[in-house]
């Protein structure tokens, strides 16, 4: 065989395997983090059967059957959550509960600052679209990133936007940047649209982007 046409199907191999293995490192991430969350109500489920049905809580001892279960409450948990989050009782109960944690110095500035990145994300910003494109690491090189709040500049009384960037394939972690926003190149791109750009690698995505706007001189 050629020492060309083995580097040929070795490459075409390659790029076969790398969505596979990207997706199953993004699944992975997740289930992880789910069926870690469910782990101790799968515990207690298994030990509750061990008391009523035996037979049953042995066929539970597997590890992968353990975090399946784990999965399934978590995402039962999730839904209940947010169901109840959307009642009236529900919304008192969960108020109280962000009272308790404001009380709490370090637990607050985490939990407080996590979900008004939740809340600003879902909500669409007033003058400035949500996702925007802009110059980084350096001018010529353009990222998505997603305006998170907009402030002005003590002394110039410029607008500056903070933008949350986040990585490929994993959106979780990023870096936050403050540039003004006469600099942002501002999107048509939905949150969606704008996820599945980031965490494909940049392979699903519009056959044009916008342009960059002219910066003064």
């Amino acid at each position: 065989m050629r020492p060309l046409r083995v580097k040929r199907f070795v490459l075409t191999g390659l790029l076969t395997f790398l969505p596979l293995w990207v997706t199953w490192l993004v699944f992975k991430f997740v289930f992880g983090v789910l069926a870690g969350l469910g782990a101790p109500m799968a515990t207690l489920v298994r030990r509750a059967l061990g008391l009523a049905a035996p037979d049953a809580a042995t066929a539970l001892d597997h590890g992968w059957t353990l975090a399946l279960m784990a999965l399934v409450l978590t995402v039962l948990a999730l839904y209940l959550l947010g169901w109840v989050a959307t009642r009236v009782v529900g919304k008192r109960v969960l108020d109280g509960f962000d009272n308790l944690l404001a009380r709490i110095p370090l637990v607050q500035t985490i939990y407080g600052g996590t979900k008004k990145l939740m809340t600003v994300l879902q909500q669409k910003p007033s003058g400035v679209q949500r996702v925007v494109l802009i110059d980084f690491p350096r001018p010529g090189m353009k990222v998505a990133g997603f305006v998170t709040r907009v402030m002005t500049e003590e002394g110039s009384g410029r607008e500056m936007a903070a933008v949350y960037i986040p990585t490929t394939p994993n959106p979780t972690g990023g870096y936050l940047v403050v540039v003004p926003v006469d600099e942002l190149t501002p999107t048509d791109w939905t949150m969606d649209q704008a996820m599945a750009f980031i965490i494909s690698g940049g392979a699903v995505a519009p056959d044009t982007l916008p342009a960059s706007r002219a910066l003064p001189l």
